[in-house]
C-alpha cells in the first residue's frame, strides 16, 4: 500500500499553483529534448553490490555535464576511472529501485535495525552474494519482507524513508526551469522466478507519494496500478504519475500477457498508465525478432541470446529470445484488441534510456563505454583482457520528447500524448507526421513542422477520421557528432483475417548511402479505412565500429570469433500514429479536428530547425 504524505508535508510535495510564464526560448512548434528516463544510484541493492557509490544528486551533476568518478577505487576510495558526457542532457529520471530501498539503508546505517543480521553482514562483506541472497527473496513475489524488518515490514518502510526523501530532494534541487528538467521516479520490480516485469514510473512533479509502491506491496501490474491511482491520480494532492514497462525482451512472455475476458476498461486503465515503452537499454532492444534469413533484418540489432535472466545466470536454463516480447508484437496485439474488445491496452509510445548502474545517465557513447552494471554484474577491475561489460550488452539509449520549452510541465505533457522517440545513442533529430492532406511538397517547404501539426496528427497521435490514405511526413536529421544517415523506414501494423500483420517499408534513402537530412512525404498504398493500422519511423545511421570493437583495438585484440558484430548501424524509433476505424473506436483516441487533440495554440506558419530537406 502507498503511505500517503503527512499533512505536514504538503507544502514540500504540491507544487506552487501559480502558472509559470513561459520560457524565453518557448517554441510553440516544439523542440527536441534529450533525456535518460532509466538511471540507477547507490540506494538501488543491484548498483549497490557492484559498487556504486553514485548518490541521486550527482547523477543529476553527471546529467548536467559534471565529471564523475566511479569504480573501482584505490584504498583510500579514490576513483580509478572518470566519466564526463560530451553534451549535458536536457532532462533525467532517478529510478532506484524501490525494492530493498530500506533494506540497504538499514544495512549500511549503524545502529539501524537490522544493521548487524546476517543478511546485513553478507551485504557488506559478500556484495555479490548478497545480491542473489536478497534478490531472490523479493523475486519470491510472496509480499514479505525479510525477518530483519520487522511485522509486516516497518522497520525497512521507515528505514526507506530517507533514501525516498533524498531521491525527491535531489530531483527538486536539480530542477531548473528552462534549463534542466529532474523528474522524480523510482523502479517497480518484479521479477517472477528471474521473468522481468519491470517499470519505471515517473511523476509530473513533486507531489509524490511518501513512499513509492514496490513488488512487496503491489505484487503485479495491475496491483501497481491501483496502488498509483488510489495513492497517486485519485489522491487529492495533484499527483500525476506515467509507467513505462522495460526489458520485455527478458520477460519469458510474460510482459505483455492478457488475463482472459480482459475487459475493455482494464484496458484503457492500463494504457492510461502505460502511455510510453522502453524500446531499447543497456540490456538489449526489443523492437522486434530478427534471423539471418528474416524479411526484417534490422530485427537482429542488439538481440540478446536468451529470454529472462535465469539463461543469463544458469545456463542450462538459457532460451531463445521469444516474439511475443517484443513490442512490435505488443503493439499488434494492441490492434486485436482494439477489434475484439474496443479498447487497446497497447498504445504505447516509444522511448530508450540507459539502466545505467553507476548513477551515470546519458552516457551512450560506444567509444569509452565504462559498461553500466547492473544486474549483480561485479565491478571490473583493470586486467587489459577484461571487457567492462557482458559482450551482449550495450551501452543504452536516450529518450527524445518534443516539447514547447525544458520544463516538468511541458516535457510530461509530451511522454503522456506520446510525442516522443527513442535513439540508441546518438542524438538524431526525428519528426514524423500523418494526415490526410499534408502538401506533398512538405520536406521541400521552410515550415515543415507547422504544416504538419495543421494538416495532420505528430507522432502519438490519432488520426481523424476522414476519407483517403493517410500521408505520412518523416524528416531526420543526423546527429551533428555522429556517422551519416542512411535511410528511414517506415513499419506498419495492421490486422488482416483475425491476425496482426506487420511490413517495413523503405521510404528515404538506401542501404549503403549517407546523408546529412531524410525527408519523404509517403503515402500508404495498401490502406484500408476499415482496419486499425497503427505506423512508425526507423532511421538507421551507417554502421559504425560498436563499443568492444574500440577496445579490442585499443588494446591491440584481434575479436574477429567474438559472437557479436564488430559494427552497430546506430537508429532511432518513433512512437507511432494510429488509425481506428469508426466501427473499432471506443472513444478513447481521436476526439477533435486536426487542430485539436495533439496540436498547439497559437501555432505560426514559420520556420523551424526541420526545414527544407
Amino acid at each position: 500500500m502507498l503511505r500517503l504524505a503527512p499533512a505536514g508535508l504538503l507544502a514540500l510535495l504540491v507544487p506552487a499553483l501559480a502558472a509559470a510564464a513561459p520560457c524565453p526560448d518557448h517554441d510553440p512548434l516544439r523542440r527536441p529534448f534529450f533525456g535518460d528516463l532509466h538511471v540507477h544510484t547507490a540506494f538501488s541493492h543491484d548498483a549497490a553490490t557492484q559498487a556504486t557509490r553514485t548518490l541521486p544528486a550527482d547523477a543529476y551533476r553527471f546529467a548536467r555535464g559534471a565529471a564523475l568518478g566511479i569504480q573501482p577505487w584505490d584504498a583510500d576510495g579514490r576513483p580509478l576511472r572518470t566519466v564526463q558526457l560530451e553534451r549535458p542532457l536536457d532532462f533525467a529520471a532517478v529510478t532506484d529501485h524501490a525494492e530493498l530501498l530500506g533494506e540497504v539503508h538499514a544495512c549500511v546505517t549503524p545502529g539501524a535495525p537490522g544493521h548487524d543480521s546476517i543478511v546485513c553482514r553478507i551485504h557488506r562483506r559478500w556484495p555479490r552474494a548478497s545480491f542473489f541472497v536478497m534478490n531472490t527473496h523479493v523475486a519470491r513475489g510472496t509480499g514479505s519482507r525479510m525477518g530483519f524488518c520487522g511485522d509486516g515490514g516497518e522497520h525497512c518502510l521507515d528505514a526507506a524513508l530517507a533514501p525516498w526523501t533524498e531521491i525527491r530532494t535531489a530531483a527538486r534541487a536539480a530542477n531548473d526551469a528552462c534549463a534542466f528538467t529532474a523528474f522524480v521516479g523510482y523502479e517497480w520490480t518484479a521479477s517472477v522466478v528471474g521473468d522481468n516485469l519491470h517499470r519505471n514510473v515517473i511523476f509530473a512533479d513533486d507531489s509524490v507519494p511518501s513512499l513509492p509502491a514496490s513488488y512487496y506491496e503491489a505484487t503485479s501490474p495491475p496491483a501497481l496500478w491501483e496502488a498509483l491511482r488510489s495513492g497517486c491520480t485519485e489522491a487529492g494532492t495533484g499527483c500525476d504519475a506515467i509507467v513505462i514497462p522495460h526489458n520485455s525482451n527478458l520477460s519469458a512472455g510474460r510482459m505483455f500477457h492478457l488475463e482472459e475476458g480482459i475487459r475493455a476498461e482494464d484496458a484503457r486503465r492500463r494504457a492510461r498508465f502505460e502511455s510510453l515503452i522502453e524500446v531499447m537499454q543497456h540490456k538489449g532492444d526489443s523492437e522486434c525478432l530478427g534471423t539471418p534469413d528474416a524479411a526484417d533484418e534490422e530485427c537482429l540489432f542488439e538481440q540478446l541470446p536468451f529470454d529472462t535472466f535465469r539463461g543469463r545466470f544458469v545456463p542450462f536454463l538459457e532460451e531463445p529470445p521469444r516474439r511475443e516480447d517484443t513490442t512490435r508484437h505488443a503493439l499488434g496485439l494492441g490492434l486485436l484488441q482494439q477489434v475484439r474488445i474496443g479498447a487497446n491496452p497497447f498504445k504505447f509510445g516509444q522511448i530508450a534510456s540507459t539502466d545505467t548502474h553507476l548513477g551515470t545517465p546519458g552516457l551512450v557513447a560506444e567509444k569509452g563505454y565504462p559498461g553500466h552494471g547492473g544486474a549483480g554484474a561485479p565491478s571490473p577491475d583493470a586486467l587489459p583482457e577484461r571487457f567492462p561489460d557482458d559482450l551482449f550488452f550495450n551501452p543504452g539509449g536516450l529518450a527524445v520528447a518534443w516539447a514547447e520549452e525544458n520544463t516538468r510541465a511541458s516535457i510530461f505533457a509530451a511522454l503522456r500524448r506520446r510525442e516522443v522517440y527513442g535513439t540508441s545513442g546518438p542524438r538524431l533529430t526525428v519528426r514524423l507526421f500523418a494526415g490526410r492532406d499534408l502538401p506533398a511538397d512538405a520536406c521541400q517547404r521552410p515550415d515543415f513542422a507547422a504544416l504538419g501539426y495543421a494538416h495532420g496528427v505528430p507522432m502519438g497521435g490519432d488520426l481523424p477520421p476522414g476519407e483517403g490514405a493517410p500521408a505520412l511526413a518523416v524528416s531526420a536529421l543526423r546527429d551533428p557528432l555522429g556517422a551519416p544517415l542512411e535511410r528511414i523506414q517506415i513499419v506498419k501494423g495492421w490486422v488482416e483475417d483475425g491476425s496482426a500483420r506487420e511490413r517495413v517499408f523503405d521510404v528515404a534513402g538506401g542501404q549503403g548511402e549517407g546523408a546529412d537530412a531524410l525527408c519523404r512525404v509517403w503515402r500508404d498504398p495498401d490502406f484500408d479505412p476499415d482496419t486499425p493500422a497503427w505506423w512508425y519511423a526507423r532511421v538507421l545511421q551507417r554502421p559504425t565500429p560498436r563499443w568492444h570493437t574500440w577496445v579490442c583495438r585499443a588494446r591491440g585484440l584481434d575479436c574477429s570469433e567474438l559472437a557479436v558484430p564488430d559494427t552497430t548501424r546506430e537508429r532511432a524509433w518513433t512512437s507511432p500514429v494510429w488509425w481506428t476505424p469508426a466501427s473499432n473506436a471506443d472513444g478513447s483516441g481521436w476526439t477533435g479536428t486536426a487542430s485539436d487533440g495533439n496540436a498547439l495554440s497559437g501555432r505560426a506558419a514559420r520556420a523551424t530547425t526541420q526545414g527544407s530537406r
